[in-house]
């Protein structure tokens, strides 16, 4: 993965980490699954329509044959996967929804084995493995709470599975449209379930907290759009598989939020599992990375 691809990805990563401390905050403060998600979108939604129609962007519609394959990726990416994150994280805790969520790699590289035939090195597999390693430390760590398959842990572990999905079909489009058009099609197509939940959402807005209100809008504007953005142009420079494999520091930065946002204190077993994660991140894509460019530089 170029350094470039690395960046925008732990951007991302790190992002998205902090959207469960925000999330839960959020709800926490007086909104109700539904209605969240639903704010978060219209959030999104609003800032991709401002930028599509800012004058002297270029902003293309899409071909009429790509229309369906992207909204059934805007459907599975957005709609599903945030649909059950949250409704899964109203019994389950920041730190064990970024564990579970962190097990997304492993779905990734699976499919783009299979789909994409795309290949990691035994070294990068190695790296997943670690990383599967620290992600379970953290969740076994977290709050004091055992892994077990509740209600809210699987539908997140199914969203993490969809989220492997979207990314990896994703990929192929992103020579077609840019980074911006193409996040900018999956929110609109994935905000429009969530309406179901819009009769309550002003009720819900007025009686909620200013922190919770503030919330919505920030995991709205960043882990909603802004970082959606930035991974699919890391997925457009680099293999899914190894763009993925950085979600393992997903859970680090999740417990690590919640502790300073929402009092959601690591224990050393979570903050262990964090560094194992970080590791085997390392070795996917820095030790890994320096073996293409021994490979490369030998075919000089």
């Amino acid at each position: 993965m170029n350094s470039k691809a690395f960046l925008l990805a732990l951007f991302s990563v790190v992002i998205w980490g902090s959207s469960f401390a925000a999330i839960r905050a959020s709800l926490q403060g007086g909104y109700e699954a539904g209605e969240n998600v639903l704010a978060r979108f219209l959030v999104a939604s609003l800032l991709f329509l401002g930028y599509a129609l800012w004058p002297g962007t270029k902003f293309r519609l899409p071909e009429k044959g790509d229309i369906v394959r992207i909204a059934v990726l805007g459907w599975l990416g957005i709609s599903l996967y945030h649909l059950f994150v949250t409704f899964g994280m109203e019994t389950i805790s920041a730190g064990t929804a970024g564990m579970l969520v962190g097990s997304g790699p492993i779905f990734t590289a699976l499919i783009a084995f299979f789909v994409l035939r795309e290949r990691l090195t035994k070294l990068g597999w190695f790296g997943l493995v670690i990383g599967f390693i620290g992600i379970t430390l953290i969740a076994f760590g977290s709050g004091g709470e055992t892994l077990t398959l509740t209600p809210g842990a699987l539908l997140v572990i199914i969203a993490a599975f969809a989220s492997a999905v979207f990314f990896v079909y994703q990929k192929p489009l992103l020579t077609r449209y840019s980074a911006v058009e193409l996040t900018a099609y999956f929110t609109w197509f994935g905000t429009l379930p969530f309406l179901y939940f819009a009769p309550n959402l002003l009720e819900t807005v007025q009686l909620a907290t200013l922190e919770a209100n503030l919330a919505v809008i920030y995991v709205g504007i960043f882990p909603a759009a802004i970082a959606y953005v930035t991974w699919a142009t890391a997925l457009s420079l680099a293999q899914a598989s190894s763009v993925s494999s950085l979600i393992y520091l997903e859970p680090a930065v999740a417990i690590a939020v919640a502790w300073i946002w929402i009092q959601e204190l690591p224990t050393g077993l979570a903050l262990t599992g964090g560094i194992i994660a970080i590791g085997g991140v390392l070795i996917v894509n820095m030790l890994g990375r320096q073996r293409n460019m021994v490979k490369q530089r030998e075919a000089l």
